[in-house]
């Protein structure tokens, strides 16, 4: 007996909605908890409901919206615990992460990871658009986890990926004085280690540098 496997799924509709809505939740025009209708949504980016439902359900994987079947869909607050689950799981991969591109990142990598330094820099020394750093700041993680070069590594970041964007923006706009001053430095001692670091000082700054993250977001929260 045999059966034909299902074709695999083309990028369609579903994933360019999930796309907007998600560019949309990082942009502020959806903060935390704001609702998202699929009527709205659908007529808005001229879709069917159906893709937007969809786009809506991959977000919902990403951690970045809830929903239900007797509750509309909304963006997640960033409330403590969240904060403190997403943190310390974060904390777990970026050790590993950094470890391991320590040694495997290639020069190019390496390259990158400088380049990426530069633009932060380069942002603050003009408008220090929060928004901007913020998406240098990912960036930056996202290639130590190429540079790593461990698919499931790189899977299990990007299952918290969109949740850290959306709270690092809330860290960023709760304390944009604080963040502004320290994201370039933290990362380029980063950059500098994965380059020729001692890898237990790597390891421990990897660490450092998360918890640095969740303790001003709960502040931030707090206040």
């Amino acid at each position: 007996m045999s059966s034909a496997l299902p074709k695999a799924p083309r990028r369609g509709l579903a994933d360019e909605a999930a796309d907007l809505v998600r560019a949309a939740i990082f942009s502020g025009h959806f903060p935390p908890g704001a609702p998202l209708r699929e009527v709205e949504l659908a007529a808005r980016l001229d879709v069917s409901r159906g893709s937007v439902r969809e786009g809506l359900a991959r977000l919902e994987r990403e951690g970045l919206v809830r929903g239900g079947w007797h509750r509309g869909t909304t963006v997640i607050d960033v409330t403590a615990k969240d904060v403190e689950e997403v943190y310390t799981l974060r904390a777990a991969l970026d050790r590993l992460a950094a470890t391991t591109a320590r040694r495997t990142a290639s020069p190019e990598d390496l390259c990158r990871l400088d380049q990426m330094v530069t633009d932060m820099a380069a942002e603050i020394a003009g408008a220090a658009d929060a928004r901007r750093l913020v998406a240098l700041d990912i960036a930056f993680h996202d290639q130590i986890y190429t540079a790593a070069g461990n698919d499931r590594l790189t899977t299990a970041w990007r299952t918290i990926r969109s949740q850290l964007h959306l709270f690092q923006l809330r860290r960023a706009d709760a304390g944009h004085d604080h963040y502004r001053a320290r994201v370039v430095d933290e990362h380029r001692e980063l950059a500098a280690l994965l380059r020729s670091g001692d890898p237990n000082t790597l390891a421990r700054l990897a660490e450092e540098h998360v918890d640095s993250a969740r303790r001003s977001l709960l502040a931030g929260l707090a206040d």
